[in-house]
């Protein structure tokens, strides 16, 4: 009798919880969603969509919707962190977990809105204690192509 009664509260807790879902989701929509998240890949990129973002909506537009919406409308939008610390903790992350690629992405990022090569370095320097010398030599490659590509842009700019 027991389990029955406490299944019974918790089908009463679910039903009240979904209903109460569509609510907060019809308060934003999609297209709401991602403006935020095109706003900030427009802020982190010089005013410039993403091309790695804009390569994936030719091929897996769903992908990319759904990483524009969630990841930058509903995540990196979110109040609490400044881009700043979201960029540093972004490539610790990416360059922990070795996504090189990604990591590479975001130190971008973290250049344009003001963070130094020396601090970037530093947060490579921090994964050798977690992930270990392997993805933090494979992050500092990455990290040494995009310092190398923004001096050659630097140089070729009049």
């Amino acid at each position: 009798m027991g389990f029955r009664f406490r299944n019974s509260y918790f089908a009463i807790a679910v039903a009240f919880l979904l209903g109460a879902v569509p609510q907060a989701v019809k308060s934003q929509t999609m297209e709401e969603r991602l403006q935020r998240g095109d706003a900030v890949v427009r802020s982190l990129n010089n005013g410039a969509p993403q091309p790695t973002l804009e390569r994936m909506r030719q091929e897996f537009p769903f992908l990319a919707t759904a990483t524009q919406g969630y990841a930058l409308g509903d995540v990196w939008s979110r109040p609490g962190l400044d881009n700043r610390t979201r960029q540093l903790a972004a490539v610790a992350v990416f360059a922990a977990m070795g996504e090189a690629a990604f990591m590479k992405i975001h130190a971008g990022y973290a250049l344009n809105i003001g963070v130094s090569e020396g601090e970037l370095k530093e947060i490579i320097y921090m994964v050798t204690v977690p992930a270990g010398f392997p993805r933090a030599i494979k992050a500092s490659q990455a990290l040494s192509e995009l310092f190398a590509e923004r001096r050659a842009a630097s140089a070729k700019q009049p």
